[in-house]
């Protein structure tokens, strides 16, 4: 597999004459120069997507399960070399980069299966002289526009169920993680993915211009968004508002993650850990503050603290690291910010607190302790490794503080008792919540939020719907 560097649109790999840098947020070394497309060659994107439609959505579902499935074995050929481009671009360890390859390339596996089991249904009648059935057919030509935390995942996660059901499909990635989505093109097309099917338009100064012509064209008839709230918005608004498209938004986070005194406060630690540190802090689902019983608050306290001590920062290539670099100075700036406002308003940092001097876009992570409601970091998504904990006396208090947000992604919570299991879980007003695990992510569960964390699911049987329509067909006459 070689390193692309050139945009994928109809089965072309294209170059431009302004182009821009990728960047290593470990070193701030320019690992390649991408093309910096804009709306013309993104309507021309849309346009190959949509004349490869016809001939893609009616292979038969095994046919493109075989295609897919090709894809999937060429990842996983390449699962190394993907994993050392994660951690190239992105900066997070290699192992994390090993296991974000080994699940992007789950999607592809799984969707190749789901497509054979797009069933639709017939329907008892009402009337003796009609039939009732209802098929299931691909929406059209799909946009998407994914993250630079998850560069492979959230690709695979979209772009399988997609080709699965039948769709074609203009990806924008972002422009710090551009060089995972060529990749993924390159595979696509050794794997017999036709031209056209499968399109990357890479951009820095275009992006709202992009982000336009996705939402407007009246060929997309599906768009898919992983990111803010505040941009889901307005692209989801854009997209109602011009050609009514099926719309999937996988918006922001503020996770609780809930420790009661019944909990195993050792497994509760390594959950902790194991959902605020990944990747940094920088996903939407890790634990944004961590909610601990009153008599137990010391003890877990100290218990995070010496082991968030222990973590090993550094450059995501070197041997046992955990914890790499914020993706770029402005996420180092907002989590420098955010902390030194909560330390002025009376927290403590138990650890950390401070850049760390492995380089200029590393923050050592970190444990605050005495924060409050009011705090920023309680309040806001933080995007870095810092674990805010907070004091609660009865569970009523912890279920008010974990649902006083409006966001509704992911929720977390430690306990051994089974009846609390149940009530806490129909309590948290989340679109997933994980009990006694701080990783649950995987590509057979429905992934996606509630309120302002988004619409729709991604994964699961649930994620292939999101690209089906269901057209009901009456047979009349009999």
């Amino acid at each position: 597999m070689n390193l692309r560097s050139d945009a994928y649109i109809d089965g072309q790999w294209r170059t431009a004459a302004h182009r821009f840098d990728v960047i290593n947020p470990a070193t701030q070394d320019v690992i390649a120069r991408v093309p910096d497309l804009g709306a013309a060659e993104t309507e021309e994107a849309v346009a190959a997507a949509d004349r490869a439609l016809p001939a893609w959505a009616t292979k038969t579902a095994k046919e493109r399960a075989v295609i897919l499935r090709a894809w999937y074995d060429l990842m996983i050929a390449e699962i190394d070399r993907l994993a050392r481009l994660i951690t190239l671009e992105g900066g997070k360890p290699l192992a994390e980069a090993r296991g974000e390859a080994l699940y992007g390339a789950s999607f592809v596996e799984w969707f190749a299966e789901e497509a054979k089991r797009a069933y639709g249904r017939t329907i008892p009648t009402t009337t003796a002289t009609r039939r009732y059935v209802t098929i299931k057919q691909p929406v059209g030509v799909c946009a998407a526009i994914t993250p630079w935390n998850f560069p492979m995942a959230m690709i695979t996660r979209k772009a399988g169920p997609a080709l699965a059901a039948g769709c074609s499909i203009v990806l924008k990635p972002p422009s710090q993680t551009p060089l995972t989505a060529l990749a993924l093109a390159e595979l696509a097309e050794r794997a017999g993915v036709p031209a056209g099917v499968f399109n990357v338009v890479t951009t820095h100064s275009h992006t709202s211009a992009i982000g336009k012509v996705l939402c407007e064209s009246p060929l997309v008839r599906k768009f898919s968004f992983t990111g803010s709230t505040d941009v889901g918005k307005r692209l989801g608004s854009a997209c109602v508002g011009s050609t009514v498209k099926r719309v999937s938004l996988e918006l922001g986070g503020n996770a609780p993650l809930i420790v009661f005194a019944d909990a195993d406060i050792d497994k509760a630690v390594k959950g902790a850990i194991a959902s605020k540190f990944r990747n940094a802090g920088q996903t939407c689902v890790c634990a944004n503050r961590i909610l601990v019983e009153d008599s137990i608050y010391d003890a877990f306290s100290k218990k995070l603290a010496d082991a968030v001590s222990k973590l090993k920062v550094g450059d995501g290539k070197a041997e046992g690291v955990e914890i790499g670099p914020l993706i770029d100075a402005h996420a180092i700036a907002k989590v420098e910010q955010m902390v030194a406002e909560a330390i002025g308003a009376g927290a403590v940092a138990l650890t950390g607190g401070k850049k760390h001097a492995a380089g200029a876009q590393f923050y050592a992570p970190t444990v605050l302790a005495n924060v409050t409601r009011e705090m920023r970091v309680n309040r806001e998504e933080i995007f870095g490794p810092v674990a805010p904990l907070i004091r609660f006396k009865t569970e009523d208090e912890a279920i008010a503080i974990a649902n006083d947000t409006e966001f509704g992604l992911a929720g977390y919570f430690f306990s051994q008792d089974v009846n609390r299991c149940w009530r806490v879980a129909e309590r948290l007003d989340y679109g997933m919540v994980s009990i006694n695990d701080g990783i649950f992510s995987n590509e057979v569960i429905p992934f996606g939020g509630m309120k302002e964390s988004g619409l729709g699911r991604e994964g699961g049987v649930e994620g292939l719907e999101e690209y089906l329509e269901t057209k009901f067909v009456n047979f009349g006459g009999f």
